[in-house]
């Protein structure tokens, strides 16, 4: 491999040559770093150029990190691993500005082969499509990585809430909901399975009200000494209160009557704009009343937002939930479906997953292979979307090419999948009158052979009167 000093060098001798190409072009070094921006290319990225030169990217489609103007000018990773590829570049990282532009990435290889340098260089604008059989198909990885960040852009970024992504009945209808709620004050009931983001969708609703800011997670309050269970220590003004009823249960009134009383003084720091009721299906009857009474009276100024693994209307006509309570909880209702039943987002689902992990370190995966995604589909998620989350950051980190191959992934989903291909051995159920039946109809008709049909005889073999006998033939038929 050539000296650092001779790939700057040869970096340096490149920008030379490219700063004179009319088309915008620029360079990467072997450590995802942008070294070199040529003029049109400055001027096209406008004031999104400024200092990027020295950034280095990270494949992923997020809005929030520092890099985002340098993360959507990144190549996908295959180009690191010597392939010419084609792809969209973004202009403007998370700005108001999102435009566009088809790209080819040229890696420029040293002596082991391993690229010192990619050179990005952008179609012009108002060119005709290209013909070539490019990394642009509706199922590539590099589709689903725009794909992604187009969600993030137009609709993710409004309603803060990136689970959402998926273009099934379900989830359009989820999102008009969430939307819906966000700009209003109404309660809001999340039903979904475990791991379905239940709660994590309630904090987005939260803070995405526009004039609320601030981030689609649940604040924690300054430090100190703390005596709930299962409420977050809290909170500063605006935040939201985060309740867990499953761990809390009789003490909930308790712990509201509490927030109450300290809201209740005035300029309290202790007043959270919004109570999350999580698992709120899971209280006793007596706290549903009680709850019921509070969230009317002294809690009526708060904003309720709770989480059932059931819609609680339904709970309530079946008599399994306070039918007072559930009205009050349920204005809106946005039901998330289990992950099995959403299997065509789950492509979307993981590279958004992967891409995620790409943010945060070094290690950058382009996407999964099509036998990886099979398997991934195969698999039918009992953890729902944080369990396959888990998965994508297991196969992240074990991952050594540019793309998750199925090895990559956890064993347990291969186990699983070979489980489900195997049908369990249908046990028999034995009905004891019947068998019983059966044998003692073999033990007469045997008794019978040796008494050569004389009834007494067989009566004495088997141990009987002749008349109990006679009644067991007619009872089992064989008279």
């Amino acid at each position: 491999m050539a000296p650092m000093s001779t790939r700057r060098s040869n970096i340096a001798e490149l920008g030379k040559l490219l700063n004179s190409v009319v088309r915008p072009v620029y360079v990467l070094d072997e450590d995802w770093t942008i070294v070199f921006l040529n003029q049109a290319c400055q001027e096209w990225l406008g004031s999104a150029a400024e200092g990027i030169v020295g950034q280095r990217c990270a494949y992923h489609s997020e809005l929030k990190p520092l890099d985002t103007a340098a993360a959507g000018l990144c190549p996908p990773p295959r180009v690191f691993s010597g392939e010419i590829s084609r792809a969209k570049v973004f202009q403007g990282g998370g700005g108001e500005k999102f435009a566009e532009r088809p790209a080819r990435f040229f890696p420029l290889g040293g002596e082991s082969g391993e690229p010192f340098a990619v050179v990005a260089v952008l179609d012009a604008e108002d060119g005709p499509p290209s013909t070539e059989a490019d990394d642009l198909s509706e199922d590539g990885p590099i589709a689903l990585h725009e794909h992604i960040r187009r969600f993030r852009k137009e609709i993710a970024a409004r309603l803060r809430a990136d689970r959402l992504i998926g273009e099934g009945a379900t989830m359009r209808l989820a999102r008009q909901r969430v939307e819906l709620a966000a700009a209003c004050r109404s309660s809001v009931l999340l039903v979904g399975p475990p791991g379905s983001g239940r709660r994590r969708l309630a904090a987005a609703i939260h803070f995405g009200g526009g004039e609320k800011g601030g981030s689609p997670h649940l604040s924690e309050a300054p430090s100190g000494p703390s005596r709930q269970t299962g409420i977050a220590p809290f909170f500063t003004e605006g935040t939201l209160a985060p309740l867990d009823c499953s761990l809390l249960g009789a003490d909930l009134p308790e712990e509201l009557a509490s927030i109450a009383a300290r809201a209740a003084v005035e300029d309290s720091p202790y007043a959270p704009e919004s109570l999350l009721l999580h698992r709120v299906d899971e209280l006793a009857a007596e706290v549903q009343v009680r709850l019921s009474e509070l969230l009317a009276g002294p809690m009526s100024t708060r904003r309720l937002l709770s989480t059932a693994a059931e819609p609680l209307g339904e709970l309530a006509r079946r008599g399994k939930f306070h039918p007072e309570l559930a009205a009050l909880l349920s204005t809106i209702t946005i039901e998330l479906p289990p992950l099995v039943e959403r299997r065509e987002d789950i492509p979307l689902l993981a590279q958004m997953f992967l891409e995620e992990r790409n943010a945060t370190g070094p290690r950058q995966i382009g996407g999964f292979s099509q036998a990886a995604l099979d398997r991934l589909d195969a698999y039918r998620w009992p953890g729902n979307l944080d369990e396959l989350a888990e998965a994508v950051a297991e196969a992240h980190a074990r991952a050594s090419g540019r793309e998750i191959a199925p090895a990559d992934l956890p064993e347990r989903l291969r186990l699983a999948v070979q489980a489900a291909d195997r049908p369990r051995r249908v046990e028999e159920t034995i009905v004891l009158d019947e068998f019983l039946g059966r044998v003692e109809r073999e033990l007469i008709r045997r008794a019978l052979a040796r008494a050569k049909g004389n009834k007494a005889r067989a009566a004495r073999l088997l141990g009987v009167t002749r008349p109990r006998l006679y009644r067991r033939m007619v009872q089992l038929g064989l008279e």
